[in-house]
């Protein structure tokens, strides 16, 4: 069990110092290549690109900051097996871990917070695919209340750069530079293992920006007509130049004076009919909105009317999804290391669950439950605690009386 941080701040700040715009000159080729890259497992090119995306796009910055606020905003519970001894012990440990844990940014040390932070940080792998925490932890002696060491742990959110998975395995860069990683201490890292949305997402950022890079220089350029003057003086002469200043008072982008008879006409260089450009941003728009929250919409609302509840059903399966994410990878790496390093080598009888609320109508699945019951089929008083999520009470608590 770590307690002292392996990543050094000199590092940190040397990552800092060389870092630069990756999205500047961004092509379809270069994409393709970093893609290609990732796959095989150098990942530091693509993770620059993928966290500039996110920041820089104002749809996609969006639809990730409500993904993961969505999940960390959750409430969270530590829950047992049984009300056995054993058990209530573990619980007591895991809920003293979690309400004294704090998180931070090894690249950002002003980012400061618990549970939530922590949460918010796992849900970085929904779109990179990978979220590494480096783990250190902190033991104090016991209290009376609590007949074993206080146990808790600083969360270092690792940003994906840091990291290759060349072997399969993801391995410390010590080094922008460097090729191959060095292995991560088992117990002292935390890696959450996700979707990877930000594959697609780049996509269709890229074909987004360029017909929009388009559409804006199309607006630069027609956006007010050109005027065209034409006279019958001899360049140089007083009607030249009378004939030229007031073609520029005109006060267009584009204008030009030529021979022949004085005449002044606007030049209208836009196109004829809709322009292809704003369907296509649209489209993209769409599609990203589509991978990170479900089904447009909008789209659906105009198609058959029952938009509102799709949108409904598909961010309730997501939350579902995520929830149960960020709760198994704290069950397997941090909640058991806790029990086994205050208990020894016992069964786990506790773990962390984050608290959602019931897919569908809870109203339905109650009546369901109840009908079972009345039908004489056994149900265990903790699964439908955990189906709705509820605590046990402990002894000291009033617990909700039978009418």
């Amino acid at each position: 069990m770590k307690t002292f941080s392996q990543i050094s701040d000199a590092r940190m700040q040397h990552s800092m110092r060389a870092r630069f715009n990756p999205i500047k000159s961004l092509t379809p080729d270069s994409l393709s290549r970093m893609l290609d890259e990732f796959a095989s497992g150098y990942l530091h090119a693509t993770a620059l690109v993928w966290e500039a995306i996110e920041h820089r796009d104002d749809v996609v910055q969006c639809v990730v900051s409500k993904r993961k606020k969505s999940v960390a905003r959750l409430n969270w519970e530590i829950l047992t097996v049984d009300q056995s001894a054993e058990a209530v012990l573990q619980k007591q440990a895991l809920e003293y871990f979690y309400n004294n844990l704090s998180a931070t940014n090894a690249f950002d040390k002003n980012e400061q917070g618990g549970v939530a932070l922590l949460i918010k940080q796992m849900m970085d792998a929904v779109g990179k695919k990978y979220a590494v925490h480096e783990v250190v932890f902190h033991a104090q002696d016991a209290l009376d209340v609590l007949p074993f060491p206080r146990l808790t742990a600083t969360f270092r959110f690792v940003p994906l750069w840091f990291f290759e998975n060349t072997t399969g395995q993801l391995r410390f860069l010590e080094s922008d530079f460097a090729l191959s990683g060095i292995p991560l201490e088992k117990g002292a890292w935390m890696v959450t293992v996700g979707e990877g949305l930000m594959e697609a997402t780049s996509i269709a950022y890229l074909f987004k920006h360029f017909p929009l890079r388009d559409w804006l220089v199309y607006c630069e350029r027609n956006g007010m007509p050109g005027v065209k003057g034409v006279t019958n003086a001899l360049p140089g002469s007083a009607q030249w130049e009378a004939a030229r200043d007031a073609v520029a008072d005109f006060g267009a982008e584009f204008s030009a004076l030529m021979s022949q008879g004085t005449n002044i006409e606007a030049i209208d260089l836009s196109t004829r009919g809709d322009l292809p450009y704003p369907g296509i941003v649209d489209r993209m728009d769409r599609a990203i909105v589509a991978l990170w929250r479900g089904s447009d919409l909008s789209t659906l609302s105009r198609t058959s009317g029952a938009g509102a509840s799709l949108q409904g059903d598909e961010a309730a399966i997501l939350l579902e999804d995520d929830a149960q994410m960020i709760s198994e990878t704290l069950n397997e790496q941090v909640d058991s290391q806790i029990i086994h390093y205050l208990f020894g080598d016992v069964a786990q009888k506790a773990y962390f669950r984050l608290v959602t609320t019931t897919s569908g109508n809870p109203a339905d699945e109650i009546s369901i439950y109840r009908a079972l019951y009345e039908m004489g089929v056994p149900i265990a008083i903790e699964d439908l605690r955990e189906k709705f999520g509820l605590s046990t009470p402990s002894a000291e608590e009033s617990v909700l009386q039978k009418a």
